[in-house]
C-alpha cells in the first residue's frame, strides 16, 4: 500500500500553438516515442497521456493540439477544444513557445492561461536553431513583460538541452498523493489508438505539403496471437481521405507510396509492441468527414477522452 507522505503525482499539461515541439519535448522526457512528429503543423490531434514514474514521484504529461485560430472546421474546432480542457485541473502548464517567434496564436495560448490556476513555466524551445545568441537574452525579457512565469527556460526538446532541469522544477510542483497508474505504464492510450497515430505519422511525413488535413486512419482489425516464434500481431488499418485524387497521392504510383508508409509504420509498431506485425493498409474516400462532429466521434474524435 502506497504512503501518500513519500509519494507526488500530478498532471502538467504541454500547450503551445501548432508545431513549436511539444510532442518532441513529452517524447524525449519520456525516454521514448508516444506522441506522434512531424514537421506539418497540428500534427497532434488528440490530448495523450505520457506517464513518467521515477524515485516516487509520479508525473502524468498531457500533450495537447495546437491551438489555432483557424476554426473554419469541426476537427479544428475538436482539436482547439482538446487544448483548452487540458488546462483544467492540472497542477502546473508548461507553455512551449518557437526560440525567438512570437505570432497571434502564441498570444492566444498566453490569453487562455491569464487566470490559470497553477504555475505556468514558458519553455523557449529549439534554442540551438538561433544563430546570433545576442539576440535571446532580450527576447527573454520581452516574454518575461507579457505574464507572471514561474520560471522561462531555454531549452531544446530535439537535443535534449535543459530538460532535466526544466523536469526537476515540474516534479518540485507535483502534490504529495499516491500514484493515479501503475509504475509501468506510460500511457493512457490503448495499442489500436497509438496504432492508427503512428500510420498517420507516416503519411504526414512522406506526403509534406501534398495532402490537405482531410486524412485520418481508422483501426479495423487488431488481433493478437502467440507463435511457435513469438507474439504476432495482424493490424488492419484504414486510411481515410475526402476525395479521389487525395487517395491517388496515398497510394502513389503502382502503390509505391502506400507500400513505404506500411513499412515504415510497421517498424516503428514493431518497436512500440514488442512484437512481429503484419500489417494491411487501405486507403478509402469519405467525403466530408472533417467537417461532420457525427463521423468525428465515430472515429475517436472525443476531447472528453
Amino acid at each position: 500500500m502506497q504512503n501518500n507522505d513519500d509519494t507526488r503525482c500530478g498532471y502538467v499539461a504541454i500547450v503551445g500553438r501548432p508545431n513549436v515541439g511539444k510532442s518532441t519535448l513529452l517524447n524525449h522526457i519520456l525516454g521514448q516515442k508516444l506522441s506522434i512528429t512531424s514537421r506539418r503543423p497540428q500534427t497532434t490531434r488528440h490530448q495523450v497521456l505520457g506517464i513518467k514514474t521515477e524515485d516516487g514521484i509520479q508525473t502524468i504529461y498531457v500533450d495537447t493540439p495546437g491551438m489555432h485560430k483557424e476554426q473554419k472546421k469541426a476537427i479544428n474546432r475538436y482539436m482547439n477544444r482538446a487544448a483548452t480542457s487540458a488546462l483544467t485541473g492540472v497542477d502546473a502548464i508548461v507553455f512551449v513557445v518557437d526560440r525567438l517567434k512570437w505570432n497571434h496564436e502564441d498570444q492566444l495560448v498566453l490569453d487562455k492561461l491569464q487566470h490559470a490556476s497553477c504555475p505556468v513555466i514558458l519553455a523557449v524551445n529549439k534554442v540551438d536553431r538561433i544563430e546570433d545568441k545576442a539576440e535571446l537574452m532580450p527576447h527573454l525579457q520581452e516574454l518575461a513583460d507579457k505574464h507572471d512565469f514561474k520560471a522561462i527556460m531555454p531549452i531544446s526538446a530535439q537535443h535534449g538541452h535543459n530538460l532535466k532541469e526544466l523536469e526537476t522544477m515540474i516534479e518540485g510542483m507535483m502534490p504529495e498523493s499516491i500514484h493515479f497508474y501503475p509504475e509501468d505504464q506510460v500511457t493512457d492510450r490503448s495499442s489500436r489508438f497509438m496504432a492508427a497515430e503512428l500510420v498517420r505519422e507516416k503519411i504526414m511525413r512522406q506526403l509534406g505539403d501534398e495532402l490537405p488535413y482531410e486524412m485520418t486512419v481508422e483501426i479495423e482489425e487488431f488481433k493478437h496471437e502467440m507463435r511457435p516464434k513469438g507474439p504476432l500481431l495482424t493490424i488492419s488499418a484504414l486510411i481515410l481521405v475526402e476525395r479521389q485524387g487525395q487517395k491517388a497521392i496515398v497510394i502513389g504510383d503502382k502503390g509505391a507510396r502506400l507500400k513505404t508508409i506500411g513499412q515504415e509504420a510497421r517498424k516503428d509498431m514493431e518497436h512500440m509492441f514488442d512484437a512481429k506485425v503484419m500489417l494491411n493498409l487501405w486507403v478509402k474516400v469519405k467525403g466530408g468527414w472533417s467537417d461532420d462532429d457525427r463521423a468525428l466521434k465515430s472515429l475517436g474524435y472525443d476531447y472528453s477522452k
